[in-house]
């Protein structure tokens, strides 16, 4: 299976990470250093799905995408007001339209929940395409709040 180029580089945009990232506190750096390392993991996450999927071993991507829900659980609180500047290239809209930025952050995590799902049920099809929905919640979050 081939995984359009574009849709990938929508999932991977930012990047991700492992779960012992999020769950280990704030990152020396404050805010910015602290997503930065959370979007590195999830990119590595995500990467892994795909090459999983590419190879056929679906029950690889379960705890992966069980990973990704865990650290976009987070998403919102990695943004405070006092993060705006600096090294980041998070746009202002996710300030200035903070419920936009929160759904697209839900969005995301029910896609991240909906891979974890079709992961665990063995069901190559549904994981193949929960995979590209996490891919447009990924790109829909991008578009509207990432500079490039």
């Amino acid at each position: 299976m081939r995984i359009a180029p574009l849709l990938l580089g929508a999932v991977l945009a930012g990047g991700g990470g492992a779960m012992a990232l999020a769950q280990a506190g704030p990152q020396a750096g404050g805010p910015v250093a602290e997503r930065k390392n959370d979007m590195k993991a999830m990119q590595r996450e995500l990467e892994a799905v795909k090459a999983a999927l590419d190879s056929g071993d679906i029950a690889a991507i379960a705890p992966r995408a069980k990973t990704v829900h865990g650290l976009l659980e987070v998403i919102p609180t990695l943004f405070p007001p006092d993060s705006a500047s600096g090294d980041t290239k998070a746009l202002p809209a996710v300030w200035s339209d903070r419920a936009g930025f929160e759904t697209a952050a839900r969005n995301a995590l029910a896609a991240a929940g909906k891979l974890e799902q079709a992961a665990a049920s063995g069901d190559r099809a549904a994981t193949v395409q929960a995979f590209r929905e996490m891919g447009a919640a990924c790109g829909g979050c991008h578009r509207n709040f990432r500079g490039r």
